[in-house]
């Protein structure tokens, strides 16, 4: 039987004799690529510590706006002059290892395939893959220590041939949205921190501390009852300083969080029953990176507080509290949960986009998921295919599966949850965009023990007014998102493989080569619901919706799944049709 072109594509480890880029010279999509299309390069041979990889799939991601909108300033790019040592967007990847350097040959072999997690980090600095690393808009490339030999190792994972190309590549923003729902705040005092505790002078609660003063390495007290006093200075180690203060105004806060953090903020800080709302949010500003705020009181403060929903989702600030006067109470993961609810009711804001449809769909096929999924999303047409997407789904896993457009449904999100759920309320709530107003509008409709998770980040100094009475009186969850990890991608790929997640339910539209500017176009434009994968390989595949490939191939469409998913077969019959072979030049 003869060799499909899909098959010597898999096993092909010929080194044409240039490749196609779409290198980035400065901010802006003008200056993406020569005149408005990819420029041809030599390929290299890899040293000794290198491979020369193929790139056979690029997701497309929001992420790559940012940085064409920014250029050299993009925080991962630390002032780079484009114009001297270019970039290139794409950090969604599956590649196949070609030619392997003789020093890597015990642990790469050529034909064998590949997912790049980008999130790298160097010495403990991000030099983040697709960024700071030119990317994946590129035919041919090389892979050396930058990638392999980075602060964990390789920041590379073995695929499996069964997974397809558009999979593995998606298998990243999957570990983006899968890591969203793992532990991500620091949930205990602070090993080596500052802790801050300020109390009430007219408290005279007897407030216990039953675990956790072993930890800091400095604790001020201000305003603390005189029996709490005794109990942390008789249980703190030797060689950890207590210090009383004086009272502090609230104008003072800064300057004495300045004076004594170096202007880094407070690891911790634990209020006792406080009462005023706004208090508590100027407090809140003094939290350090993955600090935790710990509120613990019996009534509910007199209004909302001011809080940075960009450090949530960027520095993973953490709010917790209790009602029992046990401050450590308030500590721990059995109390502060990240995962949606079992059998419980979700809301996805903005959830037509790329990410949301994730998201969703993640909800629907989780075994001891939510019981009633609700997506938001004012595109009517993003909300279409939403419900095309998703509802044979829901049906399958005998979830309630709803859709809410504000623009057209004639009644509140309140209203339309108590029709849905017979609540005004859900048990989680998450913000898939970068909108604050819409993250303080969603923080209303939580109930006080559920979790409001800001996966779609705004940058930081952006405030939102919430009331923090219910991480205390309930158990509100407040909880952000940033990035993945190797272990979260590696985890991605295992589901995929044993077919508990299909990554194929996300792509919404395809094109070759001479398309990703199109593609990136595409996507700033909101052009499709879902993601945009590119092939490198295929040249001139113009960029079309699933479905427009569906009318004009139809040998290709006849390989697509129900209501037009993306296939594995699907990408095969798309390779066997447009592969011109690995002597094209472009």
């Amino acid at each position: 039987m003869a060799e499909s072109k899909f098959q010597k594509y898999r096993h092909d480890l010929e080194i044409p004799g240039s490749t196609l880029a779409w290198n980035m010279y400065a901010a802006g999509i003008a200056n993406i690529g020569k005149a408005g299309k990819p420029e041809s390069f030599a390929i290299p041979s890899p040293g000794d510590d290198q491979l020369l990889v193929r790139v056979d799939a690029v997701g497309l991601c929001f992420s790559d706006v940012k940085l064409i909108k920014l250029g050299g300033d993009h925080p991962k790019l630390y002032g780079r002059d484009l114009s001297k040592e270019p970039t290139r967007v794409g950090h969604e990847v599956a590649l196949t290892v070609i030619k392997v350097g003789k020093h890597l040959a015990h642990q790469y072999t050529p034909g064998q395939r590949l997912a790049v997690q980008p999130d790298i980090y160097v010495h403990q600095r991000n030099t983040a893959y697709g960024y700071t690393i030119p990317g994946g808009l590129i035919q041919y490339h090389l892979l050396g220590p930058e990638v392999l030999d980075a602060d964990d190792g390789a920041y590379v994972i073995p695929v499996d041939e069964q997974i397809g190309y558009a999979e593995a590549a998606l298998t990243e923003p999957w570990a983006c949205v899968d890591a969203a729902y793992t532990q991500r705040r620091r949930l205990f005092p602070q090993a080596g921190g500052i802790m801050w505790i300020m109390g009430n002078g007219d408290d005279r609660t007897g407030y216990t501390f039953s675990r956790g003063l072993d930890a800091p390495r400095l604790i001020y007290l201000t305003a603390v009852p005189e029996k709490l006093k005794e109990i942390v200075k008789n249980n703190v180690p030797d060689g950890t300083q207590v210090i009383e203060t004086e009272d502090i105004l609230p104008g003072k806060f800064s300057d004495f969080s300045d004076r004594v953090t170096g202007g880094k903020g407070f690891d911790d800080i634990i209020l006792l029953s406080p009462t005023s709302g706004k208090l508590v949010g100027q407090i809140a500003k003094l939290i350090a990176f993955r600090g935790v705020l710990n509120i613990v009181a019996t009534r509910a403060l007199d209004g909302d507080s001011e809080i940075d929903a960009g450090r949530i989702h960027y520095h993973y600030t953490a709010y917790v509290g209790t009602q029992e006067t046990d401050i450590a109470a308030a500590y721990g993961e059995e109390r502060n949960r990240c995962e949606l609810k079992k059998g419980g009711s979700a809301l996805f804001i903005g959830a037509g986009g790329p990410m949301g449809q994730m998201h969703v769909q993640r909800a629907v096929e989780k075994k001891d998921g939510p019981a009633i999924i609700i997506a938001t999303e004012v595109n009517q047409e993003r909300a279409h295919v939403l419900e095309r997407v998703i509802t044979p789904l829901a049906q399958q896993n005998g979830r309630v599966f709803r859709i809410f457009n504000p623009h057209n449904a004639g009644q509140s999100l309140e209203d339309f949850l108590l029709e849905i759920t017979g609540e005004r309320g859900v048990d989680d709530a998450v913000v898939c965009v970068p909108v604050a107003a819409l993250m303080q509008e969603t923080a209303q409709v939580v109930k006080p023990e559920g979790m409001l998770m800001f996966f779609a980040g705004v940058p930081n100094g952006t405030f939102i007014e919430v009331n923090l009475s219910p991480v205390f009186l309930g158990n509100l969850q407040l909880t952000g998102t940033s990035g993945s990890k190797l272990v979260d991608q590696e985890m991605v790929l295992r589901k995929t493989s044993q077919g508990e997640l299909n990554p194929n339910r996300s792509v919404a539209a395809i094109g070759g080569m001479n398309a990703a500017r199109d593609g990136i176009e595409a996507l700033m434009q909101g052009t499709f619901a879902g993601k945009i994968v590119i092939f490198p390989q295929i040249i001139e595949l113009p960029l079309m919706s699933l479905q427009e490939l569906k009318a004009r191939y139809p040998e290709i469409g006849s390989k697509l799944g129900e209501n037009d998913l993306w296939t594995v077969e699907a990408e095969q019959a798309l390779i066997n049709r447009f592969w011109a072979g690995s002597k094209n030049d472009g």
